[in-house]
Formats: structure tokens, C-alpha cells, sequence
């Protein structure tokens, strides 16, 4: 056990969103478990360009003790269930059940950006696998102990792409119809895990964080992406910050059981 603090668990934490979601809960007061397959600077490489890519648990750890947190970085690969599963028991056994659990890690690899026409079966099957079967994976190993415990919140962060129909076929300004789907998915399952969840005393949101610059799409991409493209966006520390607030403040329960635009509120709460 931790000791007094509450417990998040913050899936794909090694960058981006989940890196930023993390740190901010740390800062918020929590301890924090961080899964990611990324465990030490240099040992990713983006699948589709072969680029490195910054950002571990290591680093991510570092950031959150200086913040005064506990940390817990276990390495977890959505795709692999026996990984899923050993991140998940480890946490309730050595820290408890969590109070916070965030679903941020996507499956990155074939699929998510590819047409459909050239999207093999074992594409979409680890698409779905990775984007919604690992999530659910993850709620039901550690809902039962939070529940136990007298509740909490749970976070999925879902995207845009399940909420609407694509500009345009992908790689010319849409997304792939694996991504998409998959993604849809589990926005669908915000309002009906509320439904089952409020009861229990869990709150249940859909984050949507819109267009996020983060590491990966900076060092895959280049920092001109934004002015290149028209596209408007935001840094992921903002992200975070709607996370934790989604997570601690008394005022975020009008949200519950709804897929919330993440920039539109942190523009209304000032935490851009």
C-alpha cells in the first residue's frame, strides 16, 4: 500500500496524453502506477517510419517524483493479455486497488492507417484488441477491487474518430476504418458503463483530447505539421490537466457518463 494518497492507474504513459495525464494527477496529489511498452529512453522506434521516438516510463517516473509521488512503472503491452494482466495484479497486490483508472494507450502498429481494402484480418483483429478488448481487459481486473474499496473514476480516452465520420478516405485527411471503429467503440461504452457503474459509486467519463501535439506526432511529422496543415490544436499537458480535474473536482459530476471534448472545457475552466 501507498499509505494515505489515492491511486491512479495511467495506461501508454511513457509520452504524449498519458505522460501528461499522469504528471498531473501526480501533482493533484495521487500515486501512481504508469504502464507503457516503452520502459527506457531510446527503446522506441514509430512502426510506420521507423523514426526513434522520445519519452520512456523511466522519464516519466523521474518527472513524477520530483512532484512529491509515488511511482510504480510496470511494463504493459495491450496486445499481449498476460502483460495486462501482471500490470493490473501487481498494482492491487503491492499498492491496492486504484481510485483513478485511466485507459490512454492505443495500439500502435498495421491498420490504424491503412484503407480497409489493405487492412489484413490480423491488422483489424489487434486494432480491436488493442484499442477496446485490452481496455475492457483493464476495467474488469481492477473495477471489482475499487468497487470493493468504496469506488472511484475511470477516464477511457477515446478520440474524435469514433465520434464522427472521417473528412476524407485516410491519407488524404481521414482515418482508417480499423481506427475509427475501434475507437467508436469505446466511446459507446461511456454511457453505458455509467449506467452500470454509478450505482457502485464509480464515475465514468470519455475523454476526447482533439488535436494534441504530442512527441510522436512532432518526430514523426516535424514541428510545422500545425501551420502545414491549417490544423488547430493543443499541448498535452493541457490534457492532463482536464484529467485530473475530471478526476478530483466535485463540479466534473455533470460530466459523468458522457465523452467530453477535452479542449472546449479546459478553455472554459482556464487550464488552457
Amino acid at each position: 500500500m501507498t499509505g494515505p494518497r489515492p491511486l491512479a492507474f495511467v495506461t501508454g504513459a511513457s509520452r504524449g496524453i498519458g505522460k501528461a495525464i499522469a504528471i498531473a494527477l501526480a501533482a493533484a496529489g495521487h500515486d501512481i502506477v504508469i504502464t507503457a511498452r516503452t520502459v527506457n529512453e531510446g527503446d522506441s522506434i514509430d512502426e510506420r517510419t521507423g523514426i526513434a521516438l522520445p519519452g520512456s516510463l523511466a522519464t516519466t517516473a523521474d518527472e513524477i517524483e520530483r512532484r512529491g509521488a509515488a511511482v510504480m512503472p510496470l511494463p504493459m503491452d495491450l496486445v499481449d493479455d498476460a502483460t495486462v494482466d501482471a500490470a493490473c495484479r501487481l498494482t492491487v497486490e503491492q499498492w491496492g486497488p486504484p481510485d483513478v483508472v485511466v485507459n490512454n494507450a492505443i495500439y500502435q502498429g498495421a491498420g490504424t492507417s491503412e484503407r480497409f481494402l489493405d487492412t489484413s484480418d490480423e491488422a483489424l483483429a489487434k486494432t480491436f484488441h488493442g484499442n477496446v478488448l485490452a481496455q475492457f481487459r483493464v476495467l474488469h481486473r481492477l473495477l471489482p477491487p475499487m468497487i470493493a474499496q468504496g469506488g472511484g473514476t475511470v477516464i477511457n480516452v477515446v478520440s474524435a474518430a469514433g465520434l464522427g465520420d472521417p473528412p476524407a478516405p485516410v491519407g488524404e485527411g481521414g482515418w482508417s476504418l480499423a481506427y475509427g471503429t475501434s475507437k467508436g467503440a469505446l466511446c459507446r461504452a461511456t454511457a453505458t458503463l455509467h449506467l452500470e457503474l454509478a450505482p457502485l459509486g464509480v464515475s465514468v467519463f470519455g475523454l476526447e483530447p482533439g488535436v494534441v501535439f504530442t512527441e510522436r506526432m512532432v518526430a514523426v511529422h516535424g514541428d510545422t505539421f500545425a501551420r502545414s496543415t491549417g490544423t488547430t490544436g493543443t499541448t498535452p499537458d493541457v490534457i492532463g490537466r482536464v484529467a485530473a480535474w475530471l478526476a478530483t473536482e466535485p463540479a466534473a459530476a455533470r460530466w459523468r457518463g458522457r465523452n467530453v471534448h477535452a479542449q472546449p472545457l479546459a478553455a472554459d475552466l482556464g487550464l488552457t
